[in-house]
């Protein structure tokens, strides 16, 4: 292991390390205080997801707290794998989640799993059991249940509950050993059974479970609850602010009451295991439980079961799905770390539980976006347009800002040549009143390439209009003495000659209802969903749009903000995803 320096109090960074400001919030202005009174000198946080799923964008804000928090008081921040529960975890969310937290720009300094610490939980188990504070218990589920109470009458004691010590230490070795069937028994901290505080009702802290782990393999029959392996796991890693969300608020007791009694940090004989199985150092403490809201988004859902509906369901194509609020599949549509992090710091830190507005999330993106992604042209509903005074075999080159705000982005050339590709909705044979693009008999500008009239429609055996017989303005021409030429309307295009067949994935929101879990209608959520919500069209791109690697953003000029898909994007086969439209659609919906 190698030594790490602590920077001193007084000199570490109080801002976000990325945009210089300083960031004001509750659980900042505890952390201030801690090292402004000396209770702290090195600020330890940690992000402890279960892998027993993909990571969403809820658990994108989690990720920029802890490890913002570690970052901008230069402390450290662990990812620890909270694999507590093997029957639902599995190695492929393992690798997702290490995946998604360095892609939203993080690294851990330690990589850690709850597994790590069994022998430590098991000893503290056996320590609790010396004290007093907890027995083996033989009730059934059912029966732990009906002894429980409920929130206006109190529970009744177990009556196992005055088990000698000698006793709860033989069976809870004989459970270890895997003497006893899963469900048999179970090791229950002893609290009292009469608190207000459901939690604190004689909790268990081990159950039993003959399932194969990822890490240790059959090496254990028993494993610890949440709340027992969370709060020690804090402990052992010496977190100083330990950052949960609000459904932990009435948690936070049995944690305190776990840091309490084990007391890790004055119980150097439970630490020795890790040193000499894993390496790790003693750097126990008392941890502090803080919760905070969670990032609730309307037009969605974040219940990992029912994400996982979904999936099996095949409602959606997988967990990547770009429709999908898991980070691997927003990430897919387009969404940027730069746009989460924004997110995270837009919606704050706070006590009260709201939900956010998708637009939030949406604009966030586009404002990413704007300032980074180069502009291209591309044509998703196409119609030719034949330029008749053109001659048919003229090719040329076209100067084009890559980003009309940023000359550092440079230029392209784009080809220009007697046919094109237009937007069919930029012409109108009957235009409405306002419209100010391509009419029969009606001038438009081409975007850099001059002004068009359109002279004659050509229609297919449907009726269908399926060229447009335009005469170009050579006087308007780009350097041309016409150039500057007043007109109301200006259009994209993409040469037809040059121009390369793409896959478009037109994505849109899943849900169709802002509360898709509501059901005061008697309605399943699956009955929320947003039949429009990808469109899938084949459209043209110029040759610089297709030519890139998978996940290079691009604004499609008048169109909105789009992503090469980074599953099956090819260059001579192009598929792109549409991350977000220039605009709102949903406005007032």
């Amino acid at each position: 292991m190698s030594e790490r320096i602590e920077q001193p109090a007084a000199s570490r960074p109080e801002t976000d390390g990325t945009t210089g400001t300083v960031k004001q919030d509750f659980i900042r202005q505890i952390v201030r205080d801690d090292l402004a009174s000396g209770k702290h000198t090195f600020i330890k946080t940690r992000f402890p997801p279960e892998p027993n799923g993909y990571l969403h964008i809820g658990h994108a804000k989690a990720i920029c707290l802890d490890f913002g928090i570690a970052q901008e008081f230069a402390g450290t921040c662990n990812l620890r794998l909270d694999d507590t529960n093997p029957v639902k975890e599995d190695p492929e969310y393992v690798r997702a989640i290490q995946e998604d937290v360095q892609w939203l720009g993080f690294n851990w300094a330690n990589l850690r799993h709850a597994s790590d610490y069994f022998e430590t939980f098991y000893l503290g188990a056996l320590k609790l059991i010396e004290q007093g504070d907890a027995f083996v218990c033989d009730l059934s589920a059912e029966e732990v249940h009906q002894y429980r109470g409920t929130f206006t009458e109190p529970g009744r004691n177990s009556p196992f509950r005055d088990r000698s010590v000698e006793e709860n230490l033989d069976l809870f070795k004989r459970m270890r050993a895997g003497e006893f069937p899963d469900g048999a028994r179970t090791l229950r901290a002893k609290i009292d059974m009469a608190s207000p505080n459901m939690n604190m009702r004689d909790p268990a802290i081990y159950r039993i479970k003959h399932v194969e782990h990822q890490n240790t393999g059959n090496e254990w029959p028993i494993y610890p609850m949440y709340d027992y392996a969370h709060s020690l796991g804090d402990a052992v890693e010496g977190i100083t602010h330990s950052l949960c969300t609000l459904e932990f608020e009435d948690h936070r007791p049995l944690y305190e009451w776990c840091v309490e009694k084990v007391d890790l940090a004055n119980s150097p004989e439970l630490l020795a295991p890790l040193q000499a199985s894993h390496g790790i150092p003693n750097e126990a403490g008392t941890p502090r439980q803080i919760e905070f809201s969670r990032a609730n988004l309307n037009y969605t859902i974040m219940s990992k079961r029912k994400l996982m509906q979904l999936v099996q369901n095949n409602l959606v194509d997988g967990w990547d799905d770009p429709r999908m609020p898991t980070l691997q599949g927003i990430r897919r549509r387009g969404y940027t770390p730069a746009s989460l992090r924004l997110f995270a710091d837009r919606i704050g830190i706070s006590k009260q539980n709201s939900l956010i507005d998708f637009s939030v999330l949406e604009g966030c993106l586009r404002e990413d976006l704007d300032a980074t992604a180069e502009r291209r042209l591309a044509v998703l509903d196409p119609v030719k347009v034949i330029l008749t005074n053109v001659d048919p075999s003229h090719e040329e080159m076209l100067t084009f800002h890559n980003h009309p705000k940023n000359e550092e982005a440079g230029t392209r050339e784009v080809p220009f040549s007697r046919e094109l590709w237009i937007e069919r909705e930029d012409f109108e044979e009957v235009p409405p009143k306002g419209f100010k693009r391509l009419t029969l008999g009606g001038e438009v500008r081409l975007r850099g390439a001059g002004i068009i009239r359109c002279d004659e429609i050509v229609r297919d055996i449907n009726g269908d209009i399926s060229e447009l017989l335009c005469t170009l303005d050579l006087d308007s021409r780009p350097g041309m003495e016409g150039s500057n030429r007043k007109i109301k309307g200006t259009i994209h295009w993409v040469s037809a000659k040059h121009a390369v067949p793409a896959v478009v994935h037109l994505y849109d929101r899943l849900f169709v209802v802002p509360d898709p879990d509501n059901d005061a209608e008697g309605k399943s959520y699956e009955d929320y969903l947003n039949p429009d919500s990808r469109r899938t069209v084949t459209g043209y791109v110029e040759p610089a749009a297709a030519n890139v690697l998978p996940e290079t953003h691009f604004q499609f000029e008048r169109t909105g903000y789009f992503v090469t898909d980074r599953k099956t994007h090819k260059a001579d086969a192009p598929v792109f995803n549409r991350a977000v439209g220039l605009r709102d659609s949903w406005q007032g919906g």
